[in-house]
């Protein structure tokens, strides 16, 4: 991949391309425990908090999603029992991601119990593949009419090179912290935790079907098309190639899924 102008001209420390506190964020305190679960399932499962890296401290993430310690404990617990995260004694201990992360991603039910997800009916795919559509290319376009920052378009660029370079059983992390940026990017902190639900549903989908190298290399492509329009500040083809990008992967999910 072509290096970018700003990249090679700016020594620029490395911010990091994404925070968990992005959807480490209050939810409604009427649903604290299953907001802080599923915000929680999101960090991980989208990849702003990587496996094996550790989990904020108690006191830290209370705060962050503003629930009760005693609130965090039970949602930590429950996905402690389900195979999500592990809790380490010791000087270096913690509460950490597992790894590798668990396939598939639970729900918490009426009694606040983490359970396998349904199947998903045809009409919800769809339902999923049009929000995706909505969102992603309306950021996209809107990232592209951006004035971006030195910093964040070097985060961009890295973002590119991470998803490029990603082993197989890395790359859905990494495609979904490309796609979680260029929202970022946007300035609305509404859009991150709606592209992040959407991005959920997209990704469980996928889970269901097999990763095709020869789609990930077209991806790849699409990929820098995207980033490349962006930063060049051309917001009309950036949708359009987000556009063409999110067509290549509906017609996969509808092939093996329809």
């Amino acid at each position: 991949m072509t290096e970018s102008p700003d990249a090679a001209q700016h020594g620029l420390p490395g911010a990091g391309l994404l925070s968990a506190e992005l959807l480490l964020r209050p939810g409604k305190s009427a649903n604290a425990f299953e907001e802080t679960v599923q915000r929680l399932l999101q960090t991980i499962r989208l990849g702003l908090i990587a496996p094996g890296e550790k989990l904020p401290a108690e006191r830290e993430l209370a705060g962050m999603l503003a629930v009760s310690r005693d609130t965090l404990r039970d949602a930590i617990a429950s996905l402690t029992e389900a195979g999500y995260v592990v809790s380490r004694r010791g000087r270096y201990g913690g509460t950490f991601v597992v790894d590798p992360v668990p396939r598939g991603t639970p729900v918490v039910d009426a009694n606040g119990e983490l359970r396998e997800r349904r199947s998903v009916p045809a009409s919800e795919i769809e339902d999923t593949l049009v929000l995706r559509s909505i969102l992603e290319v309306g950021a996209v376009r809107q990232a592209a009419l951006c004035e971006l920052s030195a910093v964040d378009r070097e985060r961009l660029w890295q973002a590119l090179d991470d998803c490029s370079a990603a082993a197989p059983e890395e790359y859905r992390r990494h495609d979904s912290r490309l796609h979680l940026l260029i929202a970022e990017l946007v300035g609305s902190p509404s859009l991150v935790p709606l592209v992040a639900d959407v991005r959920m549903r997209v990704n469980e989908l996928l889970d269901d079907i097999p990763l095709l190298a020869p789609n990930i290399v077209h991806s790849n492509a699409q990929h820098e098309a995207i980033v490349k329009a962006i930063l060049r500040g051309h917001p009309d083809a950036a949708a359009a190639a987000m556009a063409e990008h999110i067509a290549g992967s509906e017609a996969l999910l509808r092939g093996f899924l329809g």
